[in-house]
């Protein structure tokens, strides 16, 4: 139960992250190493008690771990960045959120995990709730086109990145893995913001440095920590399916926040995703 509140608890605080990014003028680059540098700061802390606690050449190479999708992560948050604000947030996530469609073969390679019937059947009627709640909005424009591509090659890269937690769920702890994750990622980040013209525009403005404060306290530390927590305690498929809920809790914080009345579709599309997570979790 605890390991499933968690899982339902980083989707919720992942899917956040569009408000902030929509709501910032910083360049791409610039906001996702802000972001991921909250991040270290913030876990420190935890990461050295973890390090204490699994010493040894063992917790050396576990902690390398984090290296390889670390750079996939920084490249990840680049593209989402740049492709959400380039396309309308619907394309961007209906995009995103094409994720399960792609981490079959992914798991198959990396983790060598199989999707069983209940995976299968949970993907399809997810995928066909998020399809539901985002086709009759979705924009096939010509302008659009390219930020949709860019969201693409994001999702792919999110895929993979969450795959490798799955490689590595048998670490003692979760913070060895995402922190040096984490900073990799940063440091990604920060070599792209260098190859672009004024990576410090608008940066240290106070409503630009809360958007950064506020994306890596929320779905980064809470959210992608918790993704890669659930790839250790669930079989992958099962955290990607259940990932689709995104924008449910999205339509709810716009019904919230913005006194946007959800439709018709919007409930279905709700069934149909809960409907597919259970299907998945039930044979897991």
């Amino acid at each position: 139960m605890l390991h499933g509140l968690t899982l339902v608890g980083g989707i919720f605080a992942c899917s956040t992250s569009v408000l902030f990014i929509k709501g910032s003028q910083m360049h791409p680059a610039t906001l996702a190493c802000a972001r991921l540098l909250v991040a270290v700061v913030v876990l420190a802390p935890v990461f050295v008690r973890d390090l204490r606690r699994h010493r040894g050449a063992a917790a050396r190479a576990q902690r390398r771990r984090g290296l390889l999708p670390g750079g996939r992560l920084g490249l990840h948050l680049i593209t989402w960045n740049e492709g959400a604000r380039m396309t309308s947030a619907v394309n961007a996530s209906l995009v995103v959120n094409m994720v399960p469609l792609a981490t079959p073969l992914f798991l198959r390679m990396v983790a060598g995990e199989r999707l069983n019937r209940g995976e299968w059947i949970g993907t399809a009627l997810g995928s066909a709730g998020v399809v539901l709640l985002t086709a009759r909005d979705y924009q096939l424009d010509p302008m659009h086109f390219l930020g949709d591509a860019i969201c693409f090659g994001s999702m792919l890269l999110f895929a993979l990145y969450l795959v490798f937690g799955r490689r590595h769920r048998d670490l003692p702890s979760v913070f060895l893995y995402v922190v040096p994750l984490y900073g990799t990622a940063a440091l990604t980040c920060a070599l792209a913001a260098l190859v672009v013209s004024e990576p410090l525009a608008h940066a240290f403005e106070p409503w630009e440095l809360l958007m950064a404060l506020g994306l890596g306290l929320v779905p980064t530390v809470l959210g992608h920590s918790a993704l890669n927590f659930a790839m250790k305690h669930f079989r992958g498929q099962v955290v990607t399916v259940s990932n689709l809920s995104q924008p449910l809790f999205a339509g709810a914080l716009a019904f919230v926040l913005l006194a946007e009345v959800p439709t018709l579709e919007f409930y279905v599309a709700c069934a149909l995703i809960v409907a597919g997570a259970v299907a998945a979790l039930r044979e897991a």
